[in-house]
């Protein structure tokens, strides 16, 4: 797209005081800004203790660091002291209002993720390997409007235009330097928009350090709700079941294994699952038909069945049924599991979430190649365990249940909140989809 054809555009939603100014304008990008040298240091010349550089890694681009970023609000390493010091020149260092983008991924999504420089709270900051550094020119755009602009669909997709590479896409600052960047008339219009979309941010990061005390929470009660290796019992308990032994147990006599075997219509259409990884649950895979399924072993499953996945266990691939997924099925690449008297069948999927559970399925596994490792449910079964009796199981998953429903829920209210984001930058700012009808 040239600039001449996104000068054009207007903003679907623009601040009543703003609606009479002229149209916004298309600069491209390397009017805006000019290009500064980075460094090309590995992780292993960088440290979180001491030193006085700090370097803005590309990996944290990609995975850490907000849009709008804060030297003191993040967790930024060092340079090790005595490392090539002469090489970083007075121009070789970030100043408010720079942008940093990560010029590789492997998703051709994240090419040129960018960060913009708002505060250095006095700090010496450089940008490292796998970077570009862009400094304004000028005054244009003011600072905090950068961040929010480069997350526009009109800049993202113009980035990603001149990405180059097929397993690693590339960019590079002469290939993005005529991308357009949508721009308002003035200063205050772009500051409104800057202290809107910033505030939404800062919502955003407050309501996200919620869940993570959230998640560290249940960590800890987990910790002290069941007995750590070497312990009998658990350090927290119900006053009601202080007094209670916690007896060893072997699986076996807890849940066992159920296989409810059918025959396939090649036209019936038949709802398939799967377990994620790191205990993320069961969920929907996709609805095909009989003749569709090349495994013509296959089992139904119900709620709260315990669905292990044999070849995936490894990686902590098991959990529930939720009711939702009742009546679906599954090949005999998993083990089915349903509870026995005397156990409490969401005790027992809490159960497993234990690091030395963990450990178990790793050890109940055969294989040289971890991808490879295929789960002896017979030899997992044979373990033997501290358990509770049947009301303390219910006691403690009843108390699990409702922290992670609360966890849910603040998970939600995160997403619906970064949903809003995405909803008003697409609305604050110029689009590509406008300008093609």
């Amino acid at each position: 797209m040239t600039a001449n054809k996104l000068s054009h555009y207007l903003p679907k939603l623009r601040f009543p005081e703003f609606r009479e100014d002229p149209i916004w304008s298309a600069p491209l990008l390397a009017e805006l800004y000019d290009f500064k040298r980075t460094n090309n240091l590995p992780r292993d010349e960088l440290n979180y203790i001491a030193g006085t550089i700090k370097n803005i890694h590309y990996g944290d681009v990609h995975t850490k660091f907000k849009p709008l970023f804060r030297v003191e609000n993040e967790h930024v390493p060092y340079i090790n002291p005595g490392t090539r010091p002469n090489e970083f020149s007075d121009d070789a260092f970030c100043e408010e209002g720079d942008i940093v983008l990560a010029d590789a991924s492997e998703d051709l999504g994240d090419v040129g993720k960018a960060i913009e420089v708002v505060s250095l709270d006095g700090e010496r900051v450089v940008a490292g390997t796998h970077t570009i550094l862009a400094t304004r020119r000028g005054s244009v755009p003011v600072v905090g409007f950068g961040g929010q602009v480069f997350q526009s669909a009109a800049v993202r997709a113009g980035i990603r235009n001149e990405a180059q590479g097929a397993k690693v896409y590339g960019i590079s600052a002469n290939r993005i330097s005529a991308v357009p960047v949508p721009v308002p008339p003035t200063e205050a219009e772009q500051q409104k928009i800057a202290d809107c979309l910033g505030a939404l941010d800062d919502l955003i990061a407050a309501e996200g350090r919620k869940l993570e005390v959230l998640r560290q929470y249940r960590q800890g009660l987990m910790q002290q709700l069941f007995p750590q290796p070497g312990e009998a019992a658990p350090r927290l308990r119900f006053p009601e079941f202080v007094n209670e032994a916690w007896d060893s147990t072997t699986l076996g006599t807890l849940v066992s294994e159920t296989e409810r075997p059918i025959v396939m219509d090649d036209e019936t259409e038949y709802a398939l699952v799967t377990v994620k990884r790191r205990y993320g649950g069961v969920v929907a895979r996709k609805v095909l038909k009989g003749k569709a399924i090349s495994v013509k072993s296959q089992f139904l499953i119900e709620a709260n069945d315990f669905l292990i996945s044999k070849r995936q266990i490894v990686h902590n691939a098991c959990g529930l049924v939720p009711a939702e997924l009742a009546g679906s099925i599954v090949s005999n690449e998993y083990s089915v599991l349903t509870a026995n008297n005397g156990c409490d069948i969401e005790f027992f999927n809490y159960f497993t979430q234990q690091p030395c559970v963990s450990d178990s399925f790793l050890q109940s596994s055969v294989g040289i190649v971890i991808e490879k490792m295929l789960f002896k449910l017979d030899w997992w079964l044979k373990l033997a365990f501290p358990f509770p009796s049947f009301a303390e199981q219910q006691r403690i998953a009843a108390c699990l249940s409702w922290l992670d429903s609360r966890l849910a829920l603040q998970a939600q209210k995160l997403e619906g909140l970064k949903r809003h984001k995405q909803g008003l930058l697409q609305q604050l700012f110029p689009s590509l989809e406008e300008e093609a009808r």
